[in-house]
């Protein structure tokens, strides 16, 4: 029943007062300047709340990620390099989901790392800094697997964080 209440008060509003436009253009900047230094693609996903259905039937953050990677095609990316941050914020819980040529060469564990710094950047309220944190950690780690070896940018995703 908490759960209900919490998704049933965190709209879109509440996206908007902790991640202002400049917010926004801040992450898609970054986003767009990380991935001058590697072929991957970077997508950063906000949701707000889920639908009372689906909390009702358990359906879980991760879940959602999982419909938010193959909604926004973040899978569909020639070399198999997209990695998406999830953030669903009426329970307070990132998602980093990686297409499986990342996955395999990163691993979980490096993942899930990047998201306890995030979430503890949020738990102290600073989210700006949090989500650009974490995009820097994962670009590094694209730097690694994917230099930018004289290769034609290719943008195979929009940088402007999705707001879903």
């Amino acid at each position: 029943m908490l759960r209900l209440i919490k998704h049933f008060f965190s709209g879109k509003w509440r996206i908007r007062s902790l991640f202002p436009e400049a917010s926004m253009l801040a992450i898609r900047d970054r986003i767009a300047s990380s991935e001058k230094k590697h072929r991957g693609e970077i997508v950063f996903a906000v949701e707000p709340s889920l639908d009372p259905r689906e909390i009702i039937a358990g359906k879980t953050p991760r879940e959602k990620a999982v419909e938010a990677f193959s909604n926004l095609r973040v899978w569909d990316t020639e070399e198999n390099n997209g990695v998406l941050i999830y953030l669903l914020l009426a329970d307070n819980d990132i998602e980093i989901l990686a297409d499986r040529g990342v996955h395999r060469a990163a691993g979980p564990e490096f993942f899930e790392r990047i998201c306890r710094e995030i979430e503890e950047a949020y738990r102290k309220g600073d989210f700006l800094n949090g989500t650009l944190s974490g995009i820097d950690s994962v670009s590094q780690k694209l730097e690694e697997l994917y230099p930018r070896d004289g290769r034609v940018d290719r943008n195979e995703l929009p940088d402007r964080p999705a707001v879903l």
